[in-house]
């Protein structure tokens, strides 16, 4: 009985880490869509290969920071040579760092557990990495994409990874301090998500908005999406994949509380998604469709960290709040802050994946998660009697907007280096980036498309607007 229930966690994981991969294909639809046709290819070509570049440099390097000392992989049949954590002795305290074990998957050869654990983690980091091609969507180079895309994958989702759910500082900080059980996140409201959001909202920062985004006068003009049905089915792909990003946290098909988690990941959504619709609808006149969209997203993502220890009116409050936080925060975001943000990755993700692990330090029950962290009893919040997880979930929030925005500064400095800057010129901008970028245009028959475009025999671009373009300053 005990084989056979390793074996029922290992086809849950695996099962469950096939569908978060294929979210990927909703990530590529939804920004796709939320973007402009002249675009298509290159944003659509920056989703899939997000998918092998920072795979490779997870592999390499990635998964041993993250889990290199991550302990006993219990359901998964107990293997316990991942133990390896870098880590420092403040007071008496041990504080992990970053794990040491497991580089190119070296050392763990055959080892069923290991290549499970790392399979499921690595879709997890892959999502996390897609997010910022969507803030950045329609002026960022092919080549800085792809070089920043190895720093996601080798050291910046790692290492938060690493301090969260690797067994690194915080989550000992109530073993250690006492705040509750640690900063806890179940499948990665702030792992995954706000990781990709802060990622986000720094690059975009320094990237700054697509050409004639902003008049002189500071006021923001709509550069609408191409295909509005694209994005809506991303989006659904994405809330059906979402099953197994949250579900298959448990690690284990023997766990019945992945029926609990399941319902609370669909009710949040469809949560999130009404209270979107109620305030657009009410506060501009129309149920605009790619605000329902980013509802049921941020929703989602608000879910994802308290799914397993929250009730079900938990779950739809939660995403209620979040449907109507991601609307105000678009706007927010691109008036008040000046930040151009196509597809509102920073505030589905960033934004809504903050009030996510909030939420579990306000609103977690008791219930479930019983030694979580090293800590005795389950998970409690506020609410149910423990102030002090609402703490903890405070400071892996700060901790993450903070440390993850320096690395990914870094990250961005170094690339813009290696590559030559980040952003493509005005002209290939104004043009379209699909043929000078990537070689090819998504939809040759569109009026987009109709751009004098010369290709000679050496495959170099040229590229002969009809007109001289309007002078404009160009972003800080």
């Amino acid at each position: 009985m005990d084989a056979n229930t390793v074996a029922i966690n290992f086809v849950w994981t695996l099962v469950a880490g096939f569908l978060v991969m294929f979210m990927q294909a909703g990530f590529a639809l939804v920004e796709t869509g939320f973007t402009r046709a002249k675009n298509a290819a290159h944003t659509m070509t920056m989703n899939f290969m997000v998918y092998g570049i920072a795979m490779l440099a997870y592999w390499a390097v990635g998964f041993a920071l993250q889990a290199g000392g991550v302990g006993p992989l219990g359901t998964l049949g107990g293997y316990d040579q991942l133990s390896h954590e870098v880590s420092v002795t403040i007071g008496g305290k041990s504080w992990g760092l970053f794990g040491g074990t497991g580089f190119f998957l070296t050392g763990v050869a055959y080892t069923a557990p290991v290549f499970a654990y790392f399979l499921f983690q690595m879709v997890f980091m892959d999502t996390a990495a897609t997010i910022p091609t969507g803030a950045l969507a329609e002026r960022w180079k092919f080549s800085a994409f792809a070089v920043f895309s190895v720093f996601v994958g080798a050291v910046i989702y790692p290492i938060y990874a690493n301090w969260t759910w690797g067994g690194g500082w915080l989550a000992m900080l109530g073993k250690n301090l006492g705040l509750g059980h640690g900063h806890v996140d179940f499948a990665g409201s702030s792992v995954v998500h706000m990781t990709g959001g802060v990622m986000a909202f720094v690059t975009a920062i320094l990237l700054g908005p697509r050409r004639g985004k902003y008049n002189r006068d500071g006021t923001a003009n709509a550069l609408p999406g191409h295909n509005i049905p694209m994005a809506l089915v991303g989006t659904f792909i994405l809330a059906f994949g979402w099953f197994g990003f949250n579900a298959g946290s448990t690690l284990a098909g023997s766990d019945l509380r992945i029926a609990v988690i399941a319902t609370n990941t669909m009710l949040a959504g469809a949560a999130g998604g009404l209270t979107a619709m109620l305030y657009v609808w009410r506060k501009y006149g129309k149920p605009d469709p790619s605000m329902l969209a980013n509802g049921t997203l941020a929703g989602l993502v608000a879910i994802t960290a308290p799914c397993a220890f929250v009730t079900a009116p938990s779950a739809v409050l939660i995403g209620g709040v979040a449907g109507v936080l991601v609307c105000a925060a678009v706007v927010f975001v691109e008036r008040s802050l000046k930040i151009d943000d196509p597809v509102g990755a920073i505030s589905v993700h960033g934004v809504c994946g903050l009030w996510g692990v909030l939420a579990v330090g306000l609103l977690a029950d008791g219930t479930y998660g019983a030694g979580w962290n090293g800590v005795d009893g389950a998970v409690r919040g506020l609410f149910y009697g423990d102030p002090l997880q609402l703490l903890a979930q405070l400071v892996g929030g700060v901790t993450n907007f903070v440390a993850v925005g320096a690395m990914a500064y870094g990250a961005y400095k170094i690339t813009g280096l290696v590559v030559g800057g980040h952003r493509v010129s005005a002209e290939v901008e104004e043009l379209g980036l699909d043929v000078p970028e990537m070689g090819v245009e998504a939809y040759p028959s569109t009026p987009e498309a109709s751009t004098i475009i010369v290709m000679n025999e050496s495959t170099e671009t040229s590229l002969e607007p009809e007109a001289p373009l309007e002078a404009q300053p160009e972003p800080v």
